[in-house]
């Protein structure tokens, strides 16, 4: 019998904000990033997953868009410390996961997605959980979706 085990994702306000101070950083002192350092965009936050548990496997995105919007979930691929290292493009997983809801859509109209890349998505995420207790993502939110307007989380079945 399989456990089923859905985990939120949850702002990192802190991570957020270190990275928003490298942008600021860099701007007061008229430089220029590192060669492939990725720097955070003003319509992208840091979120986490935790993991209290290693074998995992993927069962479905839960994405709400409380408006029309489009949502991009990036997954970082190392243990990111952005207090002692910077965040580098080659850090970042593909594919992402891409959700949106049109303007034209009813307001109880499911959320859409890709599906083949967010099942990849998933399942990488699932196998990365394998080594590690926590995941950083970049949420990048467009056409008036944001942070206030979502609500994310995926679900895993816990293998014995």
């Amino acid at each position: 019998m399989s456990t089923v085990l859905e985990l939120p994702f949850r702002p990192d306000n802190q991570l957020t904000e270190v990275m928003r101070l490298r942008v600021q950083s860099l701007q007061q002192r008229g430089q220029k990033r590192q060669d492939g350092e990725r720097l955070l965009l003003p319509n992208e936050a840091v979120y986490r997953l935790d993991f209290p548990k290693q074998s995992l496997r993927f069962s479905h995105w839960t994405v709400q868009l409380a408006q029309a919007g489009c949502l991009t979930i990036t997954a970082t691929s190392q243990l990111w410390t952005p207090d002692l290292t910077n965040l580098m493009t080659r850090q970042l997983l593909e594919p992402a996961g891409v959700f949106w809801k049109s303007q034209s859509d009813a307001s109880d109209a499911p959320v859409r997605f890709y599906e083949a890349d967010a099942h990849e998505f998933g399942e990488r995420i699932a196998e990365l959980a394998k080594v590690r207790k926590v995941m950083y993502f970049l949420f990048a939110f467009a056409e008036g979706c944001n942070p206030e307007t979502v609500d994310s989380s995926i679900t895993f079945t816990v293998e014995s």
